[in-house]
């Protein structure tokens, strides 16, 4: 029987037998020109996931190709994890570094834009790609391909896991994946998001709470028998009133947005139903958490005020973004290295055109070239990412996907995602995500270095779900 301390010798050994890796810039050259060469195919399977433009938690044809192009490469995929029908967990090697990379590629409802310079529908479609997901889960499945190549051919050792992440657009999708505890002994996790500009993500996503409130009431005619109904639409404007009145006096970062997604088919009809969607949001998850309580006191008094009853679902919940300056520092010097995106003539054309439908002041074109310098800046919204930056280093970018000045969730940014342009800027994410992770697989220092900035930023606090213990909510886009 082999002892403990033989065994160690054991695996001493089979490591000093190792061959040894090639250079890590021999390895960068090899990558890039790898995803280089396979452009027209991640092109065409970015323009598919486009075209089907699947809102969260439905997005079954989107998720089916991207698992069919790691399948194919040799992934060993578990579709259908925490709950989800359409997440997945892609793995390709064995034994650590373990690097993860994140995937979305959910649609957002009312976006549906041709990939032209002027808004035009799409004639029986509603979603689209308004946050440029078909790029991003093409790029990240770019990625993990790369890096098997590498992982194959033993220039690399450890593993690389492609996460397929429903939902991020308010389904709260990675949130589910984190509390499954599908990111257990990952050692560091990249994502990218698609943008107007060039930059490593060092700045904070707020946390955020969102629920649907239903008011029930009674139904009567409007006109006849007024005094026999209780309108549960005067519920949600009732809530909606004291909830505005209530930003006086929260913290002046917190932002409060609804939506009535109910209130009533007929006028003539007092609504014994009425539903309206809110967001909470704040820099601070226990912030969030506080003003929360307070909007759900307004729900119950406005209940209370109108003769109606109400109850809430919790759809989704997120944490801050952690930013893990460890990594952050090695990404800039990568996407510095990969640099931005050049326009042809032609696209620099269109690219005029989305600029002067925008009505505001437009960045210079040739801006998407560009590198933004490293510095702490707002990200602005909210992103189920920050959740895995609480339970491993996490590190992301921003590529320029869109004409410059080009805001997320408008048509313009569905149009610039259809079109070659975005192409572009999911090449410059793909490849330097594919350069931090060769970093992170050849060294064992600056993973180390990540893992010991995240445990001073956590401390003492044990990471919870802000969304509690909900199951996932598939039919929140219903």
């Amino acid at each position: 029987m082999k002892t403990a301390a033989t065994l160690a010798l054991l695996a001493v050994g089979i490591l000093a037998f190792r061959p040894a890796l090639p250079p890590t810039e021999t390895l960068k050259a090899e990558a890039l020109q790898d995803l280089q060469a396979h452009y027209a195919e991640y092109q065409k399977v970015a323009q598919r996931i486009w075209g089907f433009a699947e809102v969260g938690y439905k997005e079954t044809k989107s998720s089916a190709l991207l698992q069919e192009e790691l399948r194919k490469n040799g992934f060993a995929v578990q579709a259908g994890v925490a709950d989800i029908p359409t997440a997945f967990v892609a793995t390709y090697g064995s034994g650590q570094p373990v690097i993860g990379i994140l995937a979305e590629y959910d649609a957002l409802p009312g976006l549906a834009q041709q990939a032209v310079a002027d808004k035009t529908a799409i004639a029986g479609q509603d979603a689209g790609h308004g946050c440029g997901h078909n790029l991003f889960g093409t790029a990240s499945v770019a990625t993990g391909i790369a890096l098997k190549k590498l992982l194959k051919e033993g220039k690399l050792h450890g593993t690389v896991k492609v996460y397929g992440c429903p939902a991020e657009e308010g389904g709260s999708g990675k949130v589910y994946l984190v509390r499954a505890g599908l990111f257990q002994g990952v050692d560091a996790v990249l994502h990218w998001h698609p943008a107007s500009q060039n930059a490593t993500m060092v700045g904070k996503y707020i946390a955020n709470t969102s629920a649907k409130f239903r008011f029930h009431g009674i139904a009567a005619h409007a006109a006849a028998a007024p005094e026999r109904g209780r309108s549960a639409l005067d519920g949600v404007e009732a809530m909606d009133h004291m909830v505005n009145m209530m930003r006086e006096h929260v913290p002046q970062e917190t932002r409060i947005h609804y939506v009535i997604t109910g209130g009533g088919k007929a006028p003539n009809v007092v609504p014994d139903f009425a539903e309206v969607y809110y967001y909470v949001r704040h820099p601070n998850r226990a912030e969030v958490q506080a003003v929360f309580e307070r909007v759900v006191k307004a729900a119950e008094g406005a209940a209370l005020g109108t003769g109606t009853t109400m109850d809430y679902e919790i759809i989704g919940g997120t944490h801050d973004l952690l930013v893990n300056e460890t990594l952050a520092h090695a990404l800039q010097r990568n996407l510095e290295q990969v640099g931005g995106v050049a326009y042809t003539a032609e696209e620099a054309a269109f690219a005029q055109k989305i600029q002067a439908s925008l009505g505001v002041p437009a960045p210079p074109v040739a801006q998407a070239a560009a590198i933004e310098p490293y510095q702490m800046r707002s990200l602005g919204g909210s992103s189920d990412v920050g959740d895995v930056s609480y339970v491993v280093p996490t590190v992301g970018l921003s590529a320029a996907t869109w004409v410059p000045g080009t805001p997320a969730h408008s048509w313009q940014a569905v149009a610039c995602s259809g079109k070659e342009i975005g192409t572009k800027g999911l090449m410059v994410a793909a490849k330097t995500m594919t350069l931090t992770a060769i970093d992170l697989f050849t060294s064992p220092d600056l993973l180390a270095k990540a893992k010991a900035e995240l445990a001073q930023q956590v401390g003492s606090y044990v990471y919870k779900p802000l969304l509690g213990d909900r199951k996932p909510a598939l039919n929140y886009r219903d």
